[in-house]
């Protein structure tokens, strides 16, 4: 037999391939396959994308109103609008409804559901924000029940449709973290930073925002969601917010000659 030496050809010696060792193996069985946690986890990601479609995309929240009054008119004023008006409603308003939500959800106890929804609409005190959140809140639970075909979803639209409930961007995100089995503080989180992530895409539309100066507010402000998740439970009674200056924008906003998004 000719030697690789005698032939003058060079063999190079290929180590076994690492995945294959015995150690790589068991390295493999060590990690995560996915799960329950991963499920619900992919889920919420998938809701508050802007691809999810809810309609949000197509609301400002009263932000296009401000901004044509000249009191929202650049990153400082817009930051301001976000640390005292978005934040105080996510923490005494939209958090504090769906923690109720998803906690009558475990029963169910529809009667709870209900009240709920109809309070979650009461607070809306312009019309536009009222149809707005209308809006946005059966086209989530609608989308939620035709994805995933859950009876409780369908059971909520059966509720809902027989008794008149209006609907809720708050009510359907904790009903949909019931559907997805994601714990409560991350279906807050999750609607923390819909919430944020959707005023913001609007007020690069309507300011001159770049999207670093956008990110760098977005990061600002969720640095306070763990202080507004943990503050979700407020009492029933004391569930509110009222913002005089953001609600006449709204209420003007309806009535202008121009406009840009729906609310």
């Amino acid at each position: 037999m000719t030697s690789a030496r005698a032939t003058g050809i060079k063999v190079k010696r290929v180590a076994p391939n690492a995945a294959d060792t015995p150690a790589a193996s068991r390295r493999q069985a060590d990690l995560p396959t996915g799960g329950p946690e991963t499920d619900w986890l992919l889920g919420l990601l998938q809701a508050g994308d802007s691809f999810y479609p809810t309609g949000s995309y197509a609301h400002s929240f009263g932000l296009e109103g401000l901004v044509q009054q000249g009191v929202v008119r650049d990153r400082a004023t817009l930051r301001e609008f976000v640390l005292q008006s978005a934040l105080p409603a996510l923490r005494h308003t939209d958090l504090p409804l769906a923690a109720y939500v998803w906690r009558a959800l475990e029963t169910p106890d529809w009667e709870r559901v209900g009240e709920i929804s109809v309070l979650a609409s009461a607070l809306k005190t312009a019309r536009e924000s009222r149809a707005a959140a209308e809006n946005i809140g059966r086209q989530r639970a609608e989308l939620m029940a035709a994805l995933h075909g859950h009876p409780l979803a369908q059971e909520y639209l059966t509720r809902a449709a027989a008794a008149a409930w209006p609907f809720s961007p708050a009510v359907s995100a904790a009903l949909e973290g019931r559907v997805l089995g994601a714990p409560l503080p991350a279906v807050l989180a999750g609607i923390t930073y819909a919430a944020l992530a959707a005023l913001l895409s609007a007020a690069m539309k309507l300011l001159r925002l770049g999207q670093n100066a956008s990110q760098a507010l977005l990061t600002e402000a969720l640095s306070r969601a763990p202080a507004l998740i943990a503050a979700a439970a407020t009492p029933l009674d004391e569930i509110g917010w009222f913002n005089p200056w953001l609600d006449i924008a709204a209420a003007r906003h309806e009535s202008a000659d121009s406009r840009m998004f729906i609310s």
